[in-house]
């Protein structure tokens, strides 16, 4: 099971990346050209928050099943833990910034339905989802996930 979840948690990730990446470019555009927000920018920002949920509970299950997590294990010394470098990304790093960016997508889609005109819509998608792409592309193990 492990390496099931583990299969879809870094090849949904993919998916994350390009829809996230593609609502915060839409979100700029709509800043910078003034056009009208429409049903179709409305898709992609639910899309991205859609997708990234999803991946929010996937990477929640591996965190639980994984061997390379050792919060659950017996005797683990912590300050191990945070001076091995691939030890502290798995167990904190990595989990504590994309839930963060998880909640920045998730603050800024909430926050756009509120507002009444286009201009605004785009200014809080744009500023929220961009946040949430930076901690994305940060966080994301590239030495093993590509």
């Amino acid at each position: 099971m492990n390496r099931a979840v583990l299969f879809l948690h870094s090849y949904w990730a993919y998916l994350v990346v390009l829809i996230v990446f593609l609502a915060t470019i839409n979100a700029l555009i709509g800043v910078f050209t003034k056009k009208p927000y429409g049903a179709k920018d409305f898709r992609i920002s639910l899309f991205a928050l859609i997708c990234t949920h999803l991946q929010l509970l996937i990477g929640l299950v591996l965190f639980f099943v994984s061997d390379k997590i050792v919060w659950f294990s017996e005797n683990v010394d912590m300050s191990l833990v945070m001076k091995n470098k691939m030890m502290r990304l798995y167990n904190v790093e990595h989990p504590l910034l994309m839930i963060i960016a998880v909640i920045l997508i998730t603050m800024g889609y909430s926050k756009h339905k509120k507002k009444l005109s286009s201009a605004p819509k785009f200014k809080t998608l744009a500023i929220y989802y961009t946040l949430a792409l930076a901690a994305i592309l940060y966080m994301i193990p590239w030495s093993i996930w590509i």
